[in-house]
Order: C-alpha cells, then sequence, then structure tokens
C-alpha cells in the first residue's frame, strides 16, 4: 500500500490554507524565514530560565504551550520549504546521510565535539 507522506499532505493543506486567504502575496522566502526564526524563538522562550532537570519534566499545561510553538515552527518550515520547491523528507534524508558520515559512531558515541574536531 502506497500512502501519501504525511510532510506533503500537510504542505497540501498549508498552500489551501494561504490560497484560501490570499496569503501567498506575503508567503515569500525572507517573511517564511522571518516568521519560522520568530516561532524558533517562542520555543527558546519556554525554556530559557529552567535547569536541565526542569526543561525535561514540563507540565502538561507547559507541554501542550510547547507542542503548539513547535507546530508554528514545523507549519513556517513547510510552507517555507513549498514556496522553494525543496521536498523537505528528502532533503532530511539527504542530510542524515551527510551527518551519519560526518559523525561516524565509533567516533562520536557520547561526544559533543563537532565533526572536524572528532
Amino acid at each position: 500500500m502506497n500512502t501519501p507522506d504525511s510532510l506533503l499532505l500537510l504542505r497540501d493543506a498549508l498552500r489551501a490554507f494561504a490560497a484560501e486567504r490570499d496569503w501567498e502575496q506575503f508567503h515569500t522566502p525572507k517573511n517564511l524565514a522571518m516568521a519560522l526564526a520568530g516561532e524558533a524563538g517562542e520555543v527558546i522562550e519556554h525554556f530559557q530560565w529552567l535547569t536541565p532537570e526542569a526543561s525535561a519534566a514540563l507540565s502538561t499545561g507547559q507541554r501542550e504551550e510547547v507542542a503548539l510553538e513547535l507546530a508554528d515552527v514545523l507549519l513556517y518550515l513547510v510552507r517555507l520549504a513549498d514556496v522553494l520547491d525543496i521536498e523537505l523528507a528528502d532533503a532530511a534524508r539527504r542530510k542524515l546521510a551527510i551527518n551519519a558520515a560526518r559523525y561516524p559512531a565509533e567516533k562520536a558515541r557520547g561526544r559533543h565535539e563537532k565533526y572536524d574536531k572528532l
């Protein structure tokens, strides 16, 4: 069975959402990238002054707030990729392969250094 990729379904839903509102005119790569950065900043705000332990133990309410901010990041990311005609899942798979080559498990396991310092 061949099921559609969920990112492609999301992309199509976002296209329709923007078209219904005549927002394509505002969805330039610059504007979408800026909106994406702003939403990522809103995710960061939830963790800014938390300890590592507190950041891993969010309340149900905090988790819901973070979930909605992450959704905003995802939506802008998917829309930006669409406007730039980038198939996001394919790009992510390519990047994962690049990172696997840069960070071989036998060298990188348990280490935080950048690939050129391993």
